[in-house]
């Protein structure tokens, strides 16, 4: 048996953690600590109750805990009773109903003993659940405590049981209480005394019928048990189907419990009322997804996807001819059309009659910055490494050029920009030096993906990269670097739909990646995998991304093909927040093998590209890091929409990154 002094999980409210043992009582209603499993409506703790579905067999029983972990369960819960000290003298039943007879005979046929059920408890431990039960009488309880359980479930049948409860309390666990066959007035005295005895609880809403008929669950309640209980609430439910149980955490459940069986034709009454671990995984799933999508009730912000849209679709305030400095704005002087990527037409009526301060050529976003001078032009000149420099279009290359002369302008191809003229923006030479962004988004809706499990696909992006070479090698002959190869940031591809991939699928389109560079023409040119978040943004929408994200198969791939990557940071931020791994240990791993370096904010795991100072990155341990293990690694700033505006977030991230001493 495990000691209770052992005890891995513990099971506490809001901020206090009872070092102790003892329950808290200071109640936390947006969420729970199970363990390390910081439970809220976002994060939904899921049981799947085993209880006697295993008829006796300890074989079963196992079967089950495995189920139950691949099927996602955080938690596996059993019964434990002394059949003689619940029922009494069971055996002599003439007396009993026809029900409780039934009953009888099947604890009587199927239970197992105390030793077993701590042995499944171990079980379940050593399979990283964790393990709950059920005491149904006094004696269970001295067991489970001395096991060294972390938390005890009252079933239904004992929420009145007030000797019972008020033994559990002694333990100083805390516990979860099923509400089914209770009135409310059972409910209201029940949550009082456990307030009383300073327990620490959660209702769970129960319909104590197997199965449960649709119209009775009654869901609803959720939010009046809530009130009742003034802490958060969960669902026991044995109703058929997976969909109640995910509506009951859109509804607030913080907790979720259902029956677990490996066959639904068994004997016994809990079998019909139960999920196969099919349907248990498919609940999961469901919940996972609903409970993601719930957010918070907090001010409306755009996200991620809606802000990239918002530029493509929305609308922005232009000018309709050249218009001067001093000039007072009137309606013929603006138009409202798309991309929406300056001041928004609603801003309209309060520009009318303002001077400009910066002049606007026709067919120009306006910008607030345009009438308090601002922006425009950098106002300092940088002190950064000499290795630092800017994202660039053919349009606005000029424009960026002259303004600082970086060392390093990155020019970002989109598929239109690879039939360019090219000594249409160009001088005969630039300074700087030149590297060049693969597209990727390409006509007819084709995203390069040269490890693409169809062969026609990927031949299609083969043949995109290859025109991009070539571009990027004439590119080359007008700038510093003309003689030696252009480095080529290219998104190898590796995204998924719907789910990220296994390690076989990944290791296959590892191999196709191999493949398709194998066919390329490289001479003078290097290409430079882009290391990628684990939920990139193509076109709009979100998908999976399973290849250059996690960092040691980054190095280990580097290591192997003898390549090097482009680091970008704020993809290396939202994987570390993706994989609950540190900032420093993805820089240790990766930069080894960086060319060069992509820097951005990023935020949460699809936050990317955000202003310096607004997400989570870890900025000066970027640059002790980067200077030790990659001095000689190139870098730009990248931030999203960033050149907008005449550049202010440019100029504003540049000024922040040389504080940080880049």
């Amino acid at each position: 048996m495990r000691n209770p002094n052992f005890s891995k999980y513990s099971f506490l409210c809001g901020e206090q953690r009872q070092e102790d043992s003892q329950a808290s009582t200071t109640i936390n209603t947006e969420g729970l600590i199970i363990g390390d499993e910081a439970i809220s409506r976002t994060n939904p703790f899921i049981i799947a109750e085993i209880g006697n579905n295993h008829n006796g067999s300890l074989s079963l029983a196992r079967d089950l805990v495995v189920a139950a972990k691949e099927a996602g369960a955080n938690c596996v819960k059993f019964q434990m009773r002394q059949l003689e000290r619940v029922y009494g003298s069971a055996n002599s039943s003439d007396h009993q109903s026809l029900g409780t007879q039934y009953t009888i005979d099947l604890l009587k046929k199927f239970q197992l003993s105390n030793d077993n059920l701590c042995e499944l408890m171990d079980f379940c431990v050593s399979r990283g659940l964790i393990p709950l039960c059920s005491p149904w009488d006094h004696r269970s309880v001295d067991v489970l405590a001395e096991y060294g359980l972390d938390a005890f479930k009252i079933a239904s049948a004992d929420l009145t049981n007030f000797p019972l409860i008020r033994k559990v309390s002694k333990v100083g666990k805390p516990v979860l209480v099923s509400t089914g066959m209770s009135t409310e007035q059972e409910i209201v005295e029940a949550i009082g005394y456990f307030e009383e005895l300073d327990l620490n609880f959660l209702m769970m809403h129960c319909n104590s019928t197997y199965p449960t008929p649709l119209k009775d669950i009654n869901l609803n309640y959720l939010a009046r048990l809530r009130v009742l209980s003034r802490r958060p609430v969960g669902f026991s439910g044995h109703e058929r189907g997976v969909n109640i149980a995910i509506a009951a955490v859109a509804m607030g459940a913080v907790v979720v419990e259902k029956h677990l069986t490996l066959d639904k034709t068994m004997e016994g009454n809990d079998h019909r009322a139960s999920l196969t671990p099919a349907e248990f995984a498919s609940m999961v799933n469901g919940i996972r997804e609903v409970s993601v999508s719930l957010g918070t009730d907090e001010v409306r912000a755009l996200t991620q996807g809606e802000l990239a849209n918002r530029v493509v679709l929305a609308k922005s305030i232009y000018a309709a001819k050249d218009l001067g400095v001093e000039q007072k704005v009137t309606l013929d002087d603006i138009q409202i059309r798309s991309p929406g990527c300056g001041l928004q037409p609603n801003k309209l009526q309060s520009i009318l009659g303002k001077p400009l301060k910066r002049a606007v050529k026709k067919d120009q976003a306006i910008f607030e910055s345009h009438f308090c001078g601002c922006a425009g032009n950098p106002t300092k000149i940088f002190k950064l490494s000499s290795k630092w420099g800017l994202p660039v279009r053919f349009h606005d290359f000029s424009f960026f050029y002259d303004s600082v002369k970086p060392p390093i302008v990155e020019f970002h191809m989109s598929y239109a920009d690879l039939d360019i003229e090219i000594d249409k923006y160009l001088p005969d030479f630039c300074s700087s030096e030149v590297i060049v962004h693969a597209p990727e988004l390409f006509k007819e809706d084709h995203t390069l993906d040269l490890a693409s499990m169809d062969p026609a696909y990927r031949k299609k992006s083969i043949a995109y990269l290859q025109r991009t070479i070539e571009v990027s090698k004439e590119l080359k002959k007008r700038f510093r670097n003309a003689t030696s190869n252009i480095g080529i940031v290219t998104n190898v591809g590796g995204f998924s739909e719907t789910r990220h991939l296994g390690k076989a699928d990944r290791e296959s389109r590892l191999q196709n990646l191999l493949d398709s560079l194998d066919k390329l023409s490289l001479q003078g040119v290097e290409i430079w995998p882009q290391t990628m978040p684990p939920f990139p943004w193509h076109s709009g929408g979100q998908r999976f991304h399973n290849l250059f994200t996690s960092p040691f198969s980054i190095a280990e791939f580097c290591e192997l093909q003898k390549m090097r990557v482009c680091l970008d940071i704020s993809h290396a931020e939202l994987m570390c927040n993706f994989e609950k791994r540190s900032f420093q240990s993805y820089l240790e791993a990766v930069l080894p093998y960086t060319a060069h370096m992509h820097i951005a904010d990023g935020k949460g795991v699809d936050g990317e590209g955000l202003a310096i100072g607004t997400g989570t990155v870890d900025f000066p341990v970027l640059a002790e890091t980067s200077k030790k293990i990659a001095p000689n690694a190139s870098w730009i700033v990248e931030i999203w929409q960033g050149h907008e505006d005449g550049g202010r977030d440019f100029w504003r991230a540049l000024e922040q990154l040389e504080s940080y001493g880049f």
